[in-house]
C-alpha cells in the first residue's frame, strides 16, 4: 500500500457518510474557499467536490505536498504526470481518476477516488461526492479508470534541516503528529561534547613549543649570516698597507737600502700624481662592464662610505696618498 494514501485513507475513513446540503454545499468546498481560493468567492462552496475533499484530507494528514491541493481532477492529474507519479497499475492508497467514457485522456477525466483495495481487476474505494451527493465506499471496474497518482512517488524537495534538529521525516512517518514533550526534549537537548581541558592545553602548549623551537633556529641562522662582504674591497685611488713587514734577502742589509736610497732621485710630485691615476684609469677601464650589472653602484658607494669615514688615516700614513 502507498505510505502516503494510507494516511489519506485514514481521514477518509472517518468521514464516510457526510453528505452534502440541498444546496450542494459542502464543509470541504468551504475550506477551500477560506484556504486555497484567492479570491475567497462562493462558487465553490457549492462545486463538485470530489477533489477539493482529497485536499482537505491531505492537509488534515499533512501530507499535501505529496498529494497535492486541486479542486479540479484534470489538472490534479497532470500534477502527477509532471511529477513523474503517473501510471496504470492499480494499488491500495493510489489516487484514481475516471472517465465515465473509458477513453485514457487526462483531458477527459471526470471522478476521482482513494483506492482502497484491489481485487483482480475490481477496485474497491473511497470517494467524494459519490454518486453526486455524498462520501461513501464504491465498487468499480478498469474499464473507466484513466490513470493512478502514486503520492509516495513524488519527489519533495528536502528543506533545510539545522544540525541540531531532529532527522527529517520518513515516508511512513508523514503526517505523523509530534507531542509537545519531543519537541521540548528537542529543544533542550545536550549539546555537542566540547573537547576537555586537558587536550586544549596540550594543544596551547605544543603551539608554544614549536613557537619557540622556530625562533631558536632563526637565532642561530643570523648568528652565522657574515656581517662583511666575503670578497675583498680594492678601494679606488688607494694601496693598502701589507699585513706584516717584508723581510729582506740574506744577501742584502739595510746599509745597502740606504745607500741605494741616497742615489735614488725623489720622482716629482706631478709625476707620481699621474702615475697614480693611469693605475685607476686602468684599473677602472678593466671593470666598467660591471655598470650594465649593477654592481659599480655598489662599489663606489662603499668607496665613498669608507672615504668620507677616513680620509684623515690615509693622509697621515707614510707611504700613501
Amino acid at each position: 500500500m502507498d505510505p502516503i494514501g494510507k494516511k489519506l485513507l485514514d481521514i477518509a475513513e472517518n468521514e464516510l457518510g457526510y453528505t452534502e446540503k440541498g444546496d450542494g454545499y459542502t464543509k470541504f468546498g468551504n475550506w477551500w474557499t477560506e484556504n486555497v481560493d484567492g479570491d475567497h468567492g462562493d462558487y465553490f462552496k457549492t462545486a463538485p467536490w470530489c477533489d477539493m475533499f482529497l485536499a482537505w484530507a491531505a492537509d488534515k494528514a499533512d501530507v499535501t505536498e505529496q498529494v497535492g491541493q486541486f479542486a479540479a481532477t484534470v489538472d490534479h492529474a497532470k500534477w502527477f504526470e509532471k511529477h513523474d507519479a503517473w501510471g496504470s497499475e492499480p494499488e491500495p492508497g493510489a489516487i484514481v481518476f475516471y472517465d465515465w467514457n473509458g477513453s485514457k485522456d487526462l483531458d477527459q477525466i471526470d471522478h476521482v477516488g482513494i483506492v482502497e483495495k484491489v481485487d483482480g481487476r475490481t477496485l474497491h474505494t473511497i470517494e467524494g461526492n459519490a454518486d453526486g451527493y455524498k462520501l461513501m465506499r464504491k465498487t468499480r471496474d478498469m474499464d473507466s479508470v484513466v490513470g493512478f497518482g502514486y503520492p509516495s512517488k513524488v519527489k519533495v524537495e528536502a528543506k533545510y534541516t539545522p544540525k541540531h534538529a531532529a532527522p527529517a521525516t520518513t515516508v511512513d512517518k508523514v503526517g505523523t503528529r509530534t507531542t509537545s514533550t519531543n519537541t521540548h526534549e528537542q529543544e533542550h537537548a545536550a549539546p555537542e561534547q566540547l573537547p576537555s581541558q586537558e587536550v586544549v592545553l596540550g594543544g596551547i602548549l605544543a603551539f608554544i613549543l614549536c613557537g619557540s623551537v622556530a625562533l631558536a633556529a632563526g637565532r642561530a641562522a643570523a648568528a652565522k649570516t657574515p656581517t662583511t662582504p666575503p670578497i675583498r674591497v680594492r678601494k679606488r685611488g688607494k694601496h693598502h698597507r701589507p699585513s706584516a713587514p717584508v723581510a729582506l734577502p740574506a744577501d742584502i742589509t739595510p746599509a745597502d737600502l740606504e745607500s741605494a736610497d741616497a742615489g735614488t732621485a725623489v720622482m716629482p710630485a706631478l709625476s707620481l700624481a699621474a702615475a697614480h691615476e693611469a693605475e685607476d684609469r686602468e684599473f677602472w677601464g678593466r671593470i666598467a662592464h660591471l655598470e650594465e650589472d649593477g654592481e659599480l653602484a655598489f662599489w663606489n658607494s662603499l668607496h665613498d662610505e669608507v672615504s668620507e669615514t677616513t680620509p684623515a688615516l690615509y693622509a697621515s700614513t707614510p707611504g700613501f696618498r
